[in-house]
């Protein structure tokens, strides 16, 4: 996907959260399911924590550490650094070296993508806090985030030993789309679900165990499932 893809995504994404985020304090205080331990106002801190770490890296092109939440007023600490950040986003050169943790060539083009897919998934999370219905991604915006977890997370979580590397390939298949592959040799197992459902049940968003369709050696299937995938 082109740079301007990835930050109409994150803008569209950023739009709804300030929206979400400007809730009475009670509101706040609600749990976030697919974030075990958050309340809405941590969830917000979280956001803006994240935002201002990868507004940094990019400044600067290097590591730096990431700034804790203030302990009270989270969501209006996020909502005071959104524009900055989203500026800095926009005029980031894509090409230009910089820090991160993807593959090499590592440039700032990979920010682009990972904050659009941060905020895309987090917004599903906050609409699900609030009962909210969830805005529809588009396609191809979906299957970019498929790529990302398969071609990136996971290869970076089984380099660093954070889940069992899996002793039988799995398949992983969107209908109509390119498959992916993880673990040694010919697949013996297949998991295949529509694109929404792929693309949140990577990120734990919904339970692929139970939904995807698994075809071949489900044992193989579900321990790479296990992952955890992503971190």
């Amino acid at each position: 996907m082109s740079p301007d893809r990835f930050l109409a995504e994150l803008a569209s994404s950023l739009d709804h959260l300030g929206t979400l985020a400007r809730q009475p304090r009670d509101t706040l205080a609600r749990a976030v399911p697919a974030c075990p331990g958050w309340t809405l106002e941590q969830f917000f801190g979280h956001l803006g924590s994240i935002e201002r770490w990868a507004a940094a890296v990019v400044r600067t092109g290097t590591f730096v550490q990431e700034p804790a939440p203030p302990a009270e007023g989270a969501a209006a600490w996020f909502l005071a650094g959104t524009a900055p950040f989203l500026e800095t986003m926009t005029g980031l050169d894509p090409e230009k070296e910089c820090w991160n943790f993807g593959p090499r060539p590592r440039t700032a083009r990979f920010w682009l993508r990972r904050q659009a897919h941060e905020h895309a998934i987090h917004l599903v999370d906050a609409c699900q806090a609030l009962g909210l219905e969830i805005p529809a991604l588009a396609d191809d915006f979906m299957l970019d985030g498929v790529d990302e977890v398969l071609a990136m997370f996971t290869p970076r979580q089984l380099r660093l030993d954070r889940m069992p590397h899996p002793d039988k390939a799995v398949a992983f298949q969107v209908p109509g789309a390119t498959s992916w592959t993880l673990g040694p040799g010919p697949a013996v197992a297949s998991i295949s679900a529509p694109l929404p459902m792929m693309y949140l049940g990577l990120w734990g968003r919904s339970n692929l165990a139970h939904s995807a369709r698994i075809e071949g050696d489900a044992a193989a299937a579900l321990r790479v499932l296990r992952g955890p995938l992503t971190p």
